[in-house]
């Protein structure tokens, strides 16, 4: 995320102007944006045009757009963002009042203006900002004919490859056409992570499965770079780790990033944080169960005792309630942890 203008008075009102750079910004804007916020940007309408003859036609125009906004929509597979609301700006294609919605685009600026800016946002915009706040996390978790390329980032889980084909079953005295499958698996399971995954930013590469599939993928991955006389893979051959998964599907990322050998080597990059506030979680709701609620209703009444040490949330549907929280948390000066974050589990 690029910040191109920030005018924040002393009231706490005031506007930024942002331009999102890449997917997981759509997930930092959609938790920046609340109803009654203020949008303005570039956008899509259909118009209809009379000639002079009479004759009625529609086309496509491009204008900007002020809105106030109504409802927010975020599709967490795609991260892709919609705003729709109600324009409140004259405009030359539509009317003060008409309803439209927004879809953000990747490196096309928008506008934000609230009535007030509290700290939590704020922090979410620097930490949106900040060049170094990159997935530092890879992880590939596999089984025989699946595979989930995954990027972890300190906000969020990204899904860039999902690999899947077909293994012929080993046949009584020939294993041809089930090694030829798994060579086609492992080859393509290679490419995604020549095209996917920057070697310059991620510090470890999570290689996990059950059984042998990682040893053999590996040892598969690294005789073809040394036969392919790919650099890039035998520089980077000391980032990968190899660890045990119950299966080859996105959901057993849980378990590799729990083992206690995982949080160690993770120790330096920016996924650990969270990986940490989850495991505590867990810990205390095992050993100091008093002291771990979880559930709106429970987390609500925690916060009016002012007894809140650390927010985590997972999932979506009361995000809005979730996103008051986190700001009467800020507000009243407790130490709230991973605001708006949902788990990468849920």
């Amino acid at each position: 995320m690029k910040l191109l203008h920030k005018d924040i008075e002393k009231d706490n009102a005031g506007q930024v102007t942002l331009v999102p750079e890449e997917a997981e910004d759509m997930w930092h804007t959609y938790n920046l944006l609340q109803v009654g916020d203020s949008l303005r940007a570039s956008t899509i309408r259909k118009v209809q045009t009379e000639s002079p003859t009479g004759s009625v036609g529609s086309s496509r125009v491009r204008t900007t757009l002020t809105l106030c906004v109504e409802t927010i929509d975020f599709d967490t597979q795609a991260c892709q963002l919609r705003v729709k609301g109600t324009n409140i700006e004259e405009n030359q294609y539509v009317k003060m009042g008409a309803y439209h919605t927004i879809e953000l685009e990747l490196n096309r600026k928008f506008t934000l203006a609230k009535k007030n800016w509290d700290s939590v946002v704020l922090d979410r915009i620097d930490q949106a900002c900040d060049p170094t706040q990159r997935a530092d996390v890879a992880a590939v978790v596999m089984q025989e004919g699946l595979a989930n390329l995954v990027l972890v980032t300190p906000a969020m889980t990204l899904l860039r490859a999902k690999v899947e084909v077909t293994i012929p079953r080993k046949r009584k005295g020939s294993c041809t056409q089930h090694d030829k499958g798994l060579e086609k698996f492992y080859e393509a399971v290679m490419q995604a992570i020549l095209r996917h995954i920057n070697f310059d930013v991620v510090k470890c590469i999570l290689v996990a499965s059950p059984g042998y599939v990682k040893d053999q993928f590996t040892t598969y991955l690294f005789n073809e770079a040394v036969r392919q006389d790919n650099k890039i893979l035998q520089e980077n051959r000391p980032k990968f780790m190899l660890v045990h998964s119950s299966s080859g599907h996105k959901y057993s990322l849980k378990e590799v990033l729990s083992d206690p050998t995982v949080t160690n080597r993770l120790s330096d990059t920016k996924a650990a944080g969270e990986v940490k506030a989850l495991e505590d979680f867990y810990k205390m709701l095992q050993h100091e169960p008093d002291r771990a609620f979880y559930g709106l209703a429970h987390v609500e009444k925690a916060a009016e005792a002012l007894a809140v040490d650390t927010l985590l949330t997972s999932g979506y549907p009361h995000q809005e309630s979730l996103r008051s929280l986190g700001g009467q948390c800020e507000r009243q000066w407790w130490h709230c942890q991973n605001i708006l974050k949902p788990s990468r589990f849920g």
